[in-house]
């Protein structure tokens, strides 16, 4: 049995990762109540934690085997230090190295079912994008189902880090991953608080002659805001395909593209017909920069704000 997903490529999986959730997270438990329920979980006793479906999945013990559906919850549960209790993730799961030796199954089309039930995994770490069925199917086979909604913020990433935290039983490590993340990216601020303007910078997804960019309302938006960077497009809603000539008009002073799907993509960038005009150009200032660290809502979204900024404005962190 397989069951249908919505990820059709690498560029629309980052679609996926990123931008297609964009209603707001239901609030994680207050904290004295998942201390109590926590307790629970550590003397063996049932405890319960609330997905972000708002259903409430009860824990007889901190689960031992786990299978992720979504690359960036690979990445958390690697972080919070129980990334060896996942026997099935899916074949994005690159990162850590570790994750790469984990058995496949989902590929970027369908999610093995069948697979899945025969590793009986104590919970199933899934992500909804509309089509609740999919999570009722597992649930209907007897699965544990822990639903985690794609980020669309860095608020998203911390509460996701502390509910996965919650189900693991590792609490006290999910906060200590969050406040790492936000002093990270306070100590970029710090650094970018000092420039008298922004660079007005063209954040390439999808290159020619299908461009694709991020406008406002997208995690990569909070990205470039973080690391103290004018989006060209950013008077422009969620993704948005763009022509060549649309980005001559708005001439921007750096551009940053996340495509490796070609052989020397700012050689390619450099040489596009018209474009040699463009302040980025003329500077020599395109640049390629890390699509995993930049797309995936996970705890490196530090460092995808370090790298924004360090692409963008060097002479800041020399």
């Amino acid at each position: 049995m397989k069951i249908t997903m919505k990820w059709v490529a690498p560029f629309a999986a980052a679609l996926l990762l990123t931008a297609c959730s964009t209603n707001e997270k239901i609030a994680s438990q207050p904290k004295d109540e998942a201390n109590q329920e926590q307790q629970g979980s550590n003397t063996n006793e049932p405890y319960k934690v609330v997905d972000d479906r708002g259903v409430e999945v009860t824990f007889d013990t901190v689960p031992n085997t786990i299978v992720s559906l979504q690359p960036s919850n690979t990445e958390i549960l690697f972080e919070l230090g129980v990334g060896d209790k996942i026997v099935g993730a899916t074949d994005f799961d690159t990162y850590p190295e570790a994750a790469q030796n984990i058995e496949r199954v989902s590929t970027s089309t369908a999610i093995n079912a069948e697979r899945i039930l025969e590793l009986n995994p104590d919970v199933v770490v899934a992500y909804t994008v509309g089509d609740e069925a999919q999570i009722s199917q597992l649930e209907d086979v007897g699965l544990k189902v822990f639903v985690i909604k794609s980020a669309a913020n860095f608020d998203d990433v911390y509460s996701d880090i502390i509910q996965l935290s919650e189900v693991m039983g590792v609490e006290p490590t999910g906060e200590k991953i969050v406040k790492d993340i936000q002093a990270q990216i306070k100590e970029v601020q710090d650094k970018t608080a000092k420039l008298e303007t922004k660079k007005k910078v063209f954040y390439e997804i999808s290159p020619s002659p299908d461009i694709w960019t991020t406008g406002s309302e997208t995690f990569q938006q909070e990205i470039m805001d973080a690391a103290g960077i004018d989006n060209v497009f950013a008077d422009q809603k969620s993704w948005i395909s763009v022509t060549e000539e649309d980005v001559i008009i708005r001439n921007p002073e750096v551009i940053v593209t996340t495509n490796n799907y070609i052989d020397d993509p700012t050689g390619e960038i450099m040489s596009r017909a018209g474009w040699d005009k463009i302040s980025a150009l003329t500077n020599k200032q395109v640049f390629l920069v890390n699509g995993d660290i930049m797309s995936r809502p996970a705890p490196r979204i530090g460092q995808a704000v370090q790298i924004m900024a360090e692409t963008v404005y060097p002479e800041l962190f020399k």
